[in-house]
This record gives C-alpha cells, sequence and structure tokens, in this order.
C-alpha cells in the first residue's frame, strides 16, 4: 500500500498561499517583538503577540497543518528569541509549558472551528444550490410543456386537415416554429445553469469588451423582435471585463426578451458604464413595470405565468430570470430590478477584474 503523504490529508492539507501567508503573519509577529524589545517594553511582551499571530494563522488558512505549525514556530520565537536568555533555549523557565499549552489549545481550537464553519458554509451552499435547481425544475416543467403541446396541436392541424388554406397554413407553421424556438432558449438555459454546476467544467472568464457582447445580444434581438426597437449606448473608452461572453450574451438575451414579451415594451435601452471597481449594465424599458408583488422573487425561479390579453397565459419568465442571477453571480456580480415611471429597469454588476468565486 503506497505511504500517504500528511499534507495529502484532508486535514492537513498543504497549499502555497496558505504558508506564504503563515510567514507573512509571523514575519509581522516578529518585526513588532523586535520593536517592543527595543523600546524597552517589559519582559512578557512576546506572549501575546504570539497568541493572535497563532490565532491568525489558524482562522485564515485550511486544516491543521498551518495552525499547528504556526504553535511550534510561535513557543521557539518565545522562548529562544524573545526571553532572557536570548538566542537561547532555556526549557526551564517558569510558565513555558502553560506558554506552549495555550498556543497548542488557541491552534487547534480555532482551527477546528474555522472547519466547522467552512463546512456549514459549504452545507449552505449546497442547500441554496439544490433549491435552486428544484425552482428551475418546477419552471421547467410548466414552460417545457405548453409549447409542445402548442406545436403538437397546430402541427397535426396541418396534417389532418388538408382543407386548410395556405395562408391558415403558415399561421400554424410560424407558431409552431415560434414555440420551437422557445424550447431552444429554455434548453440554452438549462445548459448554462447545467455548465455552472459542472465542477469538472468551471467558467472561464477572460477580459472581453462589453461594448461588443451588448452589440452583439442587440443585434440577435433585433432579429427576433423587429417591431420592438433597441437601442445600445457605451462609454468612449473601451471598456473590457472579465467574463465568459457567451454566459453574459445570455443573461442579456433573457432581460431583453423579458422586457419585449411580459414588458410589453415598445423600445429598450441598453447600456453600460463604469462604476468604481464594477461595471454596470441596464437594460430599461418602456413598458408596463413589474408587478410590486413580484419584486422580491423575481429572481428565485417562483414566479408564475400570468394572463394575457385574450385569456392565453404568458410564458413563466422565472427559469430566464433564475438563469440571469446564477450567471451574475457566477461572475461575482450582483443584479437587481426596479419599476420606473414608465417602464422597468434591470441592471447587474460585474467586477472589472478578476475574482475568484467559488462554484
Amino acid at each position: 500500500m503506497a505511504f500517504r503523504k500528511p499534507w495529502a490529508s484532508p486535514l492537513f492539507p498543504f497549499s502555497w498561499r496558505d504558508l506564504a501567508l503563515t510567514a507573512a503573519i509571523f514575519s509581522c509577529a516578529v518585526a513588532v517583538c523586535f520593536f517592543l524589545q527595543n523600546a524597552g517594553v517589559i519582559e512578557g511582551f512576546a506572549p501575546p503577540v504570539f497568541v493572535l499571530a497563532v490565532l491568525l494563522v489558524s482562522r485564515l488558512t485550511t486544516g491543521y497543518l498551518f495552525g499547528l505549525l504556526a504553535a511550534v514556530l510561535g513557543m521557539v520565537c518565545v522562548n529562544f528569541v524573545f526571553t532572557y536568555p536570548y538566542w537561547a533555549f532555556n526549557l526551564s523557565l517558569a510558565g513555558y509549558p502553560l506558554t506552549f499549552f495555550t498556543l497548542l489549545t488557541v491552534s487547534l481550537i480555532t482551527c477546528t472551528l474555522t472547519a466547522q464553519a467552512k463546512r456549514q458554509a459549504k452545507l449552505l451552499a449546497e442547500s441554496e444550490r439544490e433549491k435552486m435547481r428544484a425552482n428551475l425544475l418546477r419552471s421547467v416543467s410548466h414552460d417545457i410543456r405548453t409549447p409542445l403541446t402548442s406545436i403538437v396541436g397546430s402541427t397535426s392541424a396541418v396534417l389532418e386537415n388538408p382543407g386548410l388554406s395556405d395562408r391558415e397554413q403558415r399561421e400554424l407553421l410560424e407558431s409552431a416554429r415560434e414555440e420551437a424556438q422557445w424550447l431552444i432558449r429554455v434548453v440554452e438555459n438549462l445548459l448554462s445553469i447545467t455548465r455552472m454546476g459542472d465542477d469538472q467544467a468551471p467558467i472561464t472568464k477572460e477580459p472581453e469588451p462589453a461594448e461588443e457582447v451588448l452589440g452583439a445580444a442587440a443585434q440577435k434581438f433585433r432579429r427576433r423582435f423587429p417591431q420592438v426597437g433597441v437601442t445600445v449606448s457605451a462609454p468612449e473608452d473601451l471598456l473590457m471585463i472579465p467574463m465568459d461572453p457567451i454566459l453574459i450574451e445570455q443573461v442579456l438575451a433573457n432581460l431583453l426578451e423579458n422586457a419585449a414579451v411580459h414588458g410589453g415594451a415598445s423600445h429598450i435601452a441598453l447600456s453600460l458604464e463604469p462604476e468604481g471597481d464594477f461595471a454596470r449594465i441596464t437594460v430599461r424599458d418602456d413598458g408596463g413595470g413589474i408587478p410590486k408583488g413580484e419584486l422580491d422573487r423575481l429572481f428565485d425561479g417562483r414566479l408564475k405565468a400570468s394572463p394575457a390579453s385574450g385569456g392565453d397565459e404568458k410564458r413563466n419568465m422565472g427559469l430566464g430570470l433564475s438563469v440571469c442571477r446564477a450567471i451574475v453571480l457566477a461572475h461575482g456580480g450582483t443584479i437587481q430590478a426596479r419599476n420606473l415611471p414608465q417602464g422597468a429597469e434591470f441592471s447587474f454588476r460585474l467586477p472589472t477584474a478578476a475574482k475568484e468565486v467559488p462554484v
């Protein structure tokens, strides 16, 4: 059986980041102690400083390896460097065992609490992910069933009624094509969610010219909704944003389509502007706005289909907005919505510098 190295254990993981962090914290602790020593501070200043250093190392690193290492190094520094006789070990000093026990206890307790906190955070994230998937599944079951029924009805009418005029057949086939296009967009949303949830294929973010992504999304939208006007505004200086352009374009496609289909907009303004370390992208329409009762649950996938004119139902927009939120959060950004005096505004912010986001 192969020998298992200590740092291969989940309790003693090794990372260069943790090593660098430990070195930095201990360098600061040693510098502070030398300063206090040169300032003529009375004996006994070193143990509290290194207790704090051990606490910080144990809290900010993963596992027990560096916390225990910090406790041992702290004890060496206290005894060898900052306790008389200086630069010599004296194991007979009064209080030495207590100091070592204190450092070791602080390390073990802090590492344990940190591990528990990280475990709880992971469980909470998994719970939220499962909740989102359940909400998406409920939305998808409705979003797929409705267009499939319409497609079957339209194609059956054409096949079973050969006497239909060319105009009637064309209307039915166009209706079936629209429903099929809707199904394609539902599948694209589902693929986006699956792609973000796949640990084997994390999101790859590269600096992209945001104006080009907005322009591509607007161009595709105009082809699908030629009756809705779209304007795009961006700053004169090129704004580069770390992103997955396909996913961000998916966000814009969902927001633009929701404004046209659910908001009944005749014009949509798509804008980009820098905002500190972020870039804000805004989709503003002149439609009917968002019902107040739905503002607080727009992005969680719990929206229900609402009645439209003629007794038909509008398709549920909860799935698309859930996907928008998931994509933006995966990029380290935020998304929000609000009503305007006329119409609604959806906006999301993306960091302009690369930011690590847990998947």
